[in-house]
C-alpha cells in the first residue's frame, strides 16, 4: 500500500469522490471482503461488490488475498493507498498554470504552484514506483511567527538571498534539473 496516491484520471477521481466509494476506500485501510464490508457499512453485499469493482477498475483498491471456501472464492481487497490526492489535471486539462499569473504574491499563484507540484511529483512518483526506484525529494515544512509585516518582508529578503546564493553555488548546467518551490502562507485558524 502506498502512503499517498495521486489520482490523475478524471474518471478515477469521479469514482473516488463518490460518497459511498470514498467510505469504502476508508474502510479498506484494513483488508476486507465484500461481505465483511457490507456488514460494517450497512449496504448489501451486491452493492458493495458493484462499488468495489469500480474502485478496482481504476486502481484504487487491490487484491490482498483470495480465500477458498469449498467451491467459492472470497476476494479480500484493500485500498491501494493510505490516502489520495486528486491532481488538478484530473479536474481539467487546463489546470491552473503558475506562468499565467503576473502577481507572484497572490494566493492564486501559490495555489497554481501547489497544483503543479501535485501534478509533477505525482507523475514522477508513479514512474518511480513502476520502475522500482526511489524518487529523490526534499521537503522542509516549518512554522514561523512574524511580529510585523516588516519582519516578514525582511525574512523574505534574507530567504531569497540565501536561496539564490545556494542555487548559484550548486547549480550545474549539465546536472539533473530539480524544481525548488518555497512558499509561505498564514496558518488557518483551527475550527472551534
Amino acid at each position: 500500500m502506498q502512503d499517498v496516491q495521486v489520482i490523475e484520471d478524471s474518471e478515477a477521481a469521479a469514482v473516488a469522490l463518490d460518497p459511498v466509494r470514498a467510505r469504502l476506500l476508508g474502510e479498506l485501510a484494513v483488508p476486507a471482503s465484500a461481505a465483511g464490508l457490507a456488514s460494517r457499512v450497512g449496504i448489501t453485499r451486491q452493492k458493495v461488490n458493484y462499488h468495489l469493482n469500480a474502485l478496482e477498475a481504476h486502481g484504487l483498491v487491490q487484491l490482498s488475498e483470495e480465500r477458498h471456501h469449498g467451491g467459492i472464492t472470497e476476494r479480500v481487497l484493500q485500498a491501494s493507498a493510505a490516502s489520495y490526492v486528486v491532481s488538478p489535471a484530473a479536474v481539467s486539462p487546463s489546470a491552473a498554470d503558475p506562468g499565467a499569473s503576473a502577481d507572484h504574491l497572490s494566493a492564486g499563484y501559490l495555489v497554481a504552484l501547489a497544483g503543479r507540484v501535485v501534478r509533477e511529483v505525482g507523475a514522477l512518483a508513479r514512474r518511480a514506483g513502476a520502475s522500482g526506484t526511489r524518487l529523490p525529494t526534499l521537503t522542509i515544512d516549518t512554522q514561523i511567527g512574524f511580529r510585523s509585516a516588516a519582519d516578514r518582508a525582511a525574512f523574505a529578503d534574507d530567504l531569497t538571498a540565501a536561496v539564490l546564493d545556494l542555487a548559484a553555488r550548486y547549480h550545474h548546467d549539465d546536472g539533473r534539473p530539480h524544481r525548488l518551490v518555497v512558499a509561505a502562507h498564514p496558518l488557518p485558524e483551527e475550527n472551534p
